[in-house]
């Protein structure tokens, strides 16, 4: 992995939905000036500032939108663009809590001090992380791509769905063109025709549909589903801190039964927070795959992610096999349930 050092506003700009929890890249980030150095000696709630991720029109962003009151604490939170600089920003001790998908944990697993721990699952939308191929394209089936240029984001969802649909398609990493980029990057490779195929998720889908673009092939069956929330070690550790998250993710719980309410309500407001329009968040409210539930961790989204992992693994993409178990913590979910 190639070392790099992100500035604070490297890391603050842009961003994707809750269903576009994932990875940009991996890097090494220096992160000491994320976010308000933590009150290691808070006695109180009244003294401590939890500091939080978010990305741009995540739906934490909207508890006074959904009627849910201030916290007894204060609030510190910090734009990302990618669930891997989250990782990175807890395992340098800048952060308390944030959101992922099952991909940044793994590679930072065997970090040593490794900080990340998986508290709670978020069951959401795979229909929004989907296979396109332009307006026009022959292509019916995955296999039709062997020989042809494909885009993806490496070390992503979208990095995972292209390896699972070549297992699938009996086709290896070599019989295709995989070409790595980020998604304002391969938006403009796939409108200019350099690509024949296009691994993407997110609100960035429905731009390129209507701009004509064919959906070969959803996640539906290939993701869980499973979208992580993950607290730093020693946060938890800390007794205040502690129920501060517990608390905290209460509250983030609430959020989703009032975005699962009106998802033309949730659109509106997601519009005027990112200025994308409405029509491509109602769209993905319309087509998702099921309602959002944030709740405990389970034996069954451990071993989801440890398949994740297992595939990562057989494909080289990390050095060895990583046991997920260690990461996994369930002194949360009496607050989830």
């Amino acid at each position: 992995m190639t070392g790099l050092s992100l500035s604070r506003r490297d890391l603050m700009s842009g961003g994707l939905s809750i269903a576009g929890l994932s990875m940009a890249g991996l890097t090494t980030v220096n992160l000491a000036a994320c976010s308000p150095k933590g009150d290691d000696k808070a006695g109180s709630l009244d003294d401590l500032t939890l500091r939080v991720a978010t990305y741009r029109g995540n739906p934490e962003s909207f508890f006074g939108e959904a009627g849910i009151e201030a916290p007894p604490y204060k609030l510190a939170r910090t734009q990302f663009a990618g669930g891997n600089l989250i990782a990175e920003a807890i395992n340098a001790r800048a952060l308390d809590f944030g959101g992922m998908s099952e991909i940044p944990p793994i590679f930072v697993a065997a970090q040593p001090g490794n900080q990340v721990r998986i508290v709670g699952v978020l069951q959401g939308d795979v229909n929004n992380q989907v296979v396109l191929v332009p307006k026009g394209s022959p292509t019916r089936d995955f296999k039709d791509l062997k020989g042809k240029r494909v885009g993806y984001v490496k070390a992503t969802t979208s990095h995972y769905i292209l390896l699972r649909l070549l297992q699938e398609a009996g086709l290896a990493w070599s019989d295709i063109q995989p070409v790595a980029l980020s998604p304002q990057d391969g938006l403009a490779a796939f409108q200019s025709g350099a690509l024949d195929a296009w691994v993407i998720y997110g609100v960035i889908v429905y731009q390129a549909r209507e701009a004509g673009a064919r959906v070969l092939r959803t996640a539906l069956g290939i993701l869980s589903g499973n979208y992580l929330i993950t607290a730093a070690k020693e946060a938890l550790d800390d007794p205040v801190r502690f129920q501060a998250l517990g608390d905290y993710v209460s509250r983030y719980k609430r959020v989703f039964d009032w975005i699962n309410a009106d998802g033309d309500r949730w659109a509106r407001v997601r519009e005027k927070a990112t200025g994308v329009k409405a029509d491509y968040y109602a769209q993905e409210f319309r087509e998702k795959s099921s309602p959002s539930i944030l709740g405990p961790i389970s034996e069954a989204a451990i071993a989801s992610e440890q398949a994740v992992a297992d595939t990562f693994a057989a494909a080289k993409i990390i050095p060895s096999r990583v046991d997920v178990r260690p990461l996994w913590d369930d002194r949360l979910s009496s607050f989830l349930k």
